[in-house]
């Protein structure tokens, strides 16, 4: 009789008041509660809790209509609040979680998913004055791919990080001119295109933003934001479950809240970027109207942080010429000799989820094992991990979406304790390769038609081998572990791990996975690969854009470095590469990125950004040159300041090179390089590295069109020893490379392991001083 069902009405000490029906002293079906404070509840009750379908009245005035699960707001449900918003969707335990509607006071308007109370995922935000995002949003902040349209017209499609233009984009203006570029932390950084109204605009060069186009042809929008969680009073579905439960001699401590975003507040000046402040009205600079018309020409520039600081105009015609021969030269070397087309339409693909699926697998199986000091045995093709993974899953292995494969993992053991010396736990190292998100792959591949893939979090740098390079890396291996162990300041790339692919009738991929020594939250302005060397050492002008690399004879800096730094980096440089030439490698590279720092009086001279009009004349003294004020030393913005760990980040990534470095100019201890506008970043051998680049520019060679304003900056160096896996053996193959170039010394140096190290120390010592 106790736990029959029965209706009727109990009224508690402090006033609250429940009619319904009860199963034994406890609620259960339908029932309606009335606390003292004037919040009801009218619904399902399941053993004194709510659980079912409910409406919730609050005193003050907000209400709730949904399911309720254990007493929370858990399901699908509506919540108006008090100060008139109302949250339409998807709940968990109280929070918004999943996909919901949610308008804000202020009439602005969010359609998307959430996560734990925050937008989190892709999403739709609409402003009320009209601006509006549809992309990618991370615990509450517009980051990845996203839509951003204001209400004058102006479009951005690209990639945001905390509510940022970051990365690459096209920024289209509302009167139909567009500029294609990269932006860092909100600001145009590096170089870019802009095509004016009524420009033909290049076809190969749009044909390369497929994806954006298509984006631009939606409604789409933006702005930053900070989402944020507010808490109430304690819900009445606690008030209900602790006073059945008092009275039921249970007690539950469990605190609960509802949580809901507060609105995002953007007016019109807060969304407006540089961009939109100076509309292309394509006026000349005596304030006249140019009728365009069928324009031909486009504007290249370079932005440094936000300040134009070079421009020169092209032929649109010359570029789409320029630009099919590009497309079209590589495409036709890769399917000469690489995997790239053992896939078809989808070969991308699986290699990615291939990959991923191995590599899962691999640290699963190893981590497990006690760690120990690698043997003799751990190292050779006959150590590794050999899996078959069939498309429907076996008792071992997942099934999955690819095509059956086995795969191979190459001295587990090894590999295992090198990401141990490394500070890469194996977690981070599966979630980075492994995550939902995927792997980007690079657009443009190696000469040679590798593949190159990027980790979802910038973290790692994938990339096919040819068998000769696995051989060389595997014969290299025990010297290399040896090397690491006693240098950890090495700057030799970084190896993660080696993996081979099988696919049906014997077709075979191998992968090897190193560190990004770009990861970094600062941009790379220009990117380096060094070997010491003139032949063919050179970029074409007009094929150099915004992420190119570029060799020796295109290097116009020598870079002038803090005593003790320039030490370290000269004597650890000379370390590896006489590693190196005892492994018998040839034909390496040291791969030097720049990240300029932009100096603060720059803007006072340039014209806004994005006017087409050039930059106002340069003041010039009576003697024609540039006057005193323009040559005066410029002001510091790269300051090295005692190591303090509490307040730089300390945390272990793949481009880390080892210990905190010293520095003379501050007495010989740690030290920090102290960034205006960025914080601390730790000053590692070759990670943060502070110079002062001066540009090697001869009075007589400088074009009068392109006026450099200076010639010495402030930068910050990454570099690091690249492709190590050309060996002796490949002498052959070299003097073929080398034979119509016979005359020049480094046609030996290039095929003589120990001159091309002496060639290549001494070239470095050149461009890095003290």
């Amino acid at each position: 009789m106790e736990n029959s069902e029965r209706t009727g009405e109990k009224v508690f000490p402090n006033g609250d008041v429940y009619i319904g029906m009860f199963k034994g002293v406890l609620p259960h079906g339908k029932g309606k509660y009335t606390s003292s404070d004037g919040t009801t509840y009218d619904g399902d009750w399941e053993e004194g809790k709510m659980t079912g379908k409910g409406r919730i009245i609050w005193s003050s005035g907000a209400t709730y209509d949904g399911d309720c699960f254990g007493g929370y707001l858990h399901g699908l449900g509506t919540f108006s609040s008090s100060d008139g918003s109302v949250y339409k969707g998807h709940w968990k335990m109280n929070i918004h979680h999943g996909v919901g509607r949610k308008e804000y006071q202020n009439s602005d308007v969010y359609d998307g998913c959430w996560k734990e109370g925050v937008r989190d995922g892709h999403g739709r935000y609409a402003w009320s004055n009209g601006n509006m995002y549809t992309g990618i949003w991370k615990k509450g902040n517009m980051s990845g791919r996203g839509v951003m349209k204001w209400f004058n017209g102006d479009l951005f499609d690209g990639f945001w990080v905390d509510g940022l233009r970051h990365g690459s984009g096209c920024y289209r203006f509302a009167d139909g001119s567009y500029y294609f570029g990269t932006w860092s932390n909100g600001l145009k950084d590096g170089r870019g295109t802009l095509y004016p109204v009524g420009c033909a605009l290049d076809k190969c060069k749009i044909d390369g933003h497929k994806e954006i186009r298509r984006i631009l042809s939606h409604d789409s929008s933006i702005s930053k934001e900070d989402a944020v969680k507010h808490k109430v009073k304690r819900s009445i579905s606690e008030k209900v479950a602790d006073r059945f439960a008092r009275d039921s001699g249970r007690i539950s401590h469990r605190a609960v809240s509802v949580a809901g975003d507060a609105a995002l507040h953007c007016s019109s000046t807060e969304v407006l970027p540089e961009d939109a402040s100076c509309m292309l009205s394509h006026t000349t600079c005596d304030g006249k109207t140019e009728q365009l018309g069928n324009i031909t020409v486009a504007y290249e520039r370079e932005y440094m942080q936000g300040v134009l600081i070079r421009e020169r105009i092209k032929s649109v015609d010359g570029l789409s010429h320029q630009s099919t021969q590009r497309r079209k030269f590589p495409a036709k070397e890769v399917r000469k000799g690489s995997c790239m087309d053992l896939f078809k339409g989808r070969k991308s693909y699986y290699l990615m989820l291939n990959l991923q699926l191995g590599i899962r697998y691999s640290v699963g199986k190893i981590t497990p094992i006690p760690m120990r000091e690698v043997r003799q045995s751990d190292f050779g093709d006959q150590a590794r991990i050999k899996m078959y993974f069939p498309r429907k899953g076996s008792r071992l292995t997942p099934p999955h979406h690819s095509i059956d494969f086995y795969w191979k993992d190459y001295c587990p053991i090894v590999f295992r304790n090198l990401r141990v010396l490394f500070k890469l736990n194996a977690a981070d190292y599966m979630m980075s390769i492994c995550c939902d998100d995927g792997l980007r792959e690079l657009l443009s591949p190696g000469k040679s038609g590798s593949i190159f893939y990027l980790s979802c979090d910038d973290r790692f740098v994938i990339k096919t081998l040819k068998k000769s390079e696995l051989k060389v890396l595997l014969n290299m291996l025990p010297s290399y572990y040896k090397h690491v162990k006693d240098h950890e300041n090495t700057l030799i790339t970084k190896f993660f791990g080696v993996y081979r692919i099988s696919l049906r009738r014997r077709k075979k991929v191998r992968f090897v996975v190193m560190g990004n020594m770009f990861y970094t939250e600062l941009h790379m302005h220009h990117r380096y690969d060094l070997k010491g060397s003139s032949l063919g050492r050179f970029t074409d002008k007009d094929k150099i854009e915004e992420g190119t690399t570029l060799k020796d004879l295109d290097l116009m800096y020598e870079f002038r470095m803090d005593k003790l730094l320039h030490e370290t980096l000269i004597k650890q440089l000379s370390l590896d590469s006489q590693f190196l030439e005892s492994q018998h490698i040839i034909d390496y590279s040291l791969l030097l990125g720049l990240h300029f720092r932009a100096p603060e009086h720059l803007t006072a001279l340039l014209e806004p950004p994005d006017s087409v009009c050039k930059p106002k004349s340069t003041p010039v003294s009576s003697d024609g040159g540039i006057s005193h004020r323009e040559i005066s030393i410029l002001p510091r913005s790269l300051t090295l300041v005692t190591h303090e760990p509490s307040i730089v980040s300390t945390a272990p990534g793949p481009h880390i090179r080892g210990k905190t470095l010293r520095a003379n100019s501050v007495g010989d201890r740690e030290v920090d390089l102290l960034l205006p506008g960025t914080g601390r970043l730790r000053v590692q051998l070759g990670v943060n590295m502070p110079a002062q680049a001066n540009r090697k520019v001869k009075q007589d060679e400088t074009d009068p069109s392109e006026v450099e304003l200076f010639e010495v900056y402030d930068v910050v160096l990454y570099l690091g020893i690249i492709d190590i896996l050309q060996a002796y053996n490949m002498r052959k193959k070299l003097e073929h490379k080398y034979k119509s170039l016979r005359f020049d010394p480094m046609s030996i140096s290039v095929i003589e392991p120990k001159l091309y190290s002496k060639r290549f120390i001494s070239f470095l010592e050149r461009v890095f001083r003290a």
